[in-house]
């Protein structure tokens, strides 16, 4: 498995006005690995991710990926560098049918990986083949999230982002997300997870990052993760 820095957060100070949110934020993200971003509400996760997407741009320090300085750039150049957003509350398109949510963001922005098809997005979620035809606001929150991992897989991005992963799921549902960030974690999809399951991201993702105010206050592996329950407890309340 490659160990090259794929995003490399140095020093990140973000505000929105006159209150500001991040405080010297220090994050690495390796290759081909599944990371996750962890915290109560409120810590600055949500905006971690806006500023890696340009979408509230950071007010100093630097955001590198894959080698490339990006605070300052455009959302929409560093979407297509690769970065791919599933965002809290999904934000598909209702009056799209499945198929077309998926087709509409078709792009090949990693060229060195296999390409993610409607074929490989239907062997991923087989449900969606079978709503393939059913307009977006036809689908249950969880056929939704999928088809929004689906949509964000089709542009073939070198970084997917899940925030709230899970957010307002059933438990069943959950499972088969967790599922499908399993899969992509054998493939050697580098995927950043933002959710509350602990443990379950334990057996998912390799590193992770605990905020507090803003700033990161722990880092590491899932064995020391989890041999640490009581960082569980003072930094994201399970």
């Amino acid at each position: 498995m490659s160990t090259e820095t794929l995003l490399d957060i140095q020093g990140l100070e973000t505000a929105y006005g006159n209150s500001q949110v991040l405080f010297g934020l220090d994050m690495q993200l390796q290759a081909g690995t599944t990371s996750t971003l962890l915290g109560r509400n409120g810590m600055g996760k949500t905006t971690t991710v806006r500023s890696i997407l340009g979408l509230t741009p950071a007010r100093s320090g630097s955001i590198r990926f894959r080698g490339e300085r990006i605070e300052g750039l455009s959302p929409d150049r560093i979407a297509r560098m690769g970065v791919a957003l599933v965002p809290e509350g999904r934000q598909i398109f209702p009056n799209l049918t499945v198929q077309e949510n998926l087709i509409a963001f078709a792009a090949r922005r990693n060229a060195s990986a296999e390409p993610w098809t409607l074929e490989r997005i239907y062997h991923l979620f087989p449900v969606l083949e079978h709503r393939a035809r059913n307009m977006g606001n036809q689908l249950s929150g969880g056929e939704q999230q999928m088809l929004a991992i689906g949509r964000a897989l089709m542009t073939n991005p070198h970084l997917l982002i899940l925030d709230e992963a899970t957010e307002g799921l059933a438990p069943l549902i959950r499972e088969d997300i967790w599922r499908c960030l399993d899969t992509l974690r054998t493939q050697g999809q580098s995927v950043l997870v933002i959710d509350k399951y602990v443990q379950r991201l334990i057996a998912l993702a390799g590193h992770h990052t605990i905020m507090e105010r803003g700033r990161a206050v722990w880092s590491g592996d899932s064995t020391t993760l989890a041999a640490q329950p009581e960082l569980w407890h003072r930094y994201v309340g399970i």
